[in-house]
């Protein structure tokens, strides 16, 4: 098995909610009959609005939705008909490759089918650094920043998604897609996105932390951090 990670952007003349919701009603009956199974859908609606200071782009427009799906192969040979699927529910989309870490597993607040996930969902599509090596930026992330992001953190969930390989041509050349979960006040509460509520001395230290441990290895200037709301459908 393995895992696609696939950016979605509206058609011309839909609006964001409108094809969120679209999508949640529609693709993973799709994706489940072109053979994909383990769907996760994140899209941008007016339960994350409140956490839009929070973006940092670099895709012009951005991604409308990002979704999560497993196949038994990814080869081109095989994924035409889950492509498709795709295809015919978005304007643009665009598909990768990817290995799956779960560094926190959501067990706080479990997801129910068909339902919107607790708290709200950070979607990060971050490229390396230029001036280090692949496995120099790997190495950074998964020896020392993936303890800094738990210890400094209050997120509920962590997944790590090392991008092997595009899938679509003229894809954005990121090397990874991360999504964490996040209490819904963490939208507007910088206390509550570190862990450090009535604590400014803690909040100072854990921000500090994250953005020396994020600059180490990431190119800020090739990054897509969007919020979402998550959805994990029955398939």
């Amino acid at each position: 098995m393995e895992k696609i990670v696939a950016a979605l952007w509206a058609p011309r003349g839909e609006d964001r909610a409108s094809f969120g919701a679209r999508l949640i009603g529609e693709l993973p009956a799709a994706l489940t009959a072109a053979g994909a199974s383990s769907i996760r859908i994140n899209i941008r609606d007016a339960a994350v609005e409140p956490a839009a200071p929070l973006v940092q782009p670099w895709q012009a427009p951005q991604q409308d939705a990002v979704v999560q799906f497993w196949l038994p192969s990814s080869n081109a040979l095989f994924r035409s008909e889950t492509d498709e699927a795709l295809a015919a529910h978005g304007g643009v989309f665009h598909a990768w490759l990817v290995t799956e870490s779960t560094i926190i597993p959501n067990r706080a607040h479990p997801a129910v089918p068909d339902t919107r996930c607790a708290g709200w969902s950070q979607a990060s599509f971050i490229s390396f650094r230029k001036d280090m090596g692949r496995h120099e930026a790997i190495a950074h992330w998964h020896a020392h920043h993936t303890k800094v992001a738990i210890e400094t953190q209050a997120n509920f969930e962590y997944v790590q998604n090392l991008i092997v390989r595009a899938l679509t041509p003229e894809a954005p050349a990121y090397d990874a897609f991360v999504e964490e979960c996040f209490p819904l006040a963490a939208m507007t509460d910088p206390a509550a996105f570190f862990g450090a509520i009535g604590n400014p001395d803690l909040l100072a230290e854990n921000t500090a932390r994250m953005l020396e441990s994020c600059n180490a290895f990431i190119d800020f200037a090739r990054i897509d951090i969007i919020p979402t709301s998550q959805y994990n459908p029955v398939g």
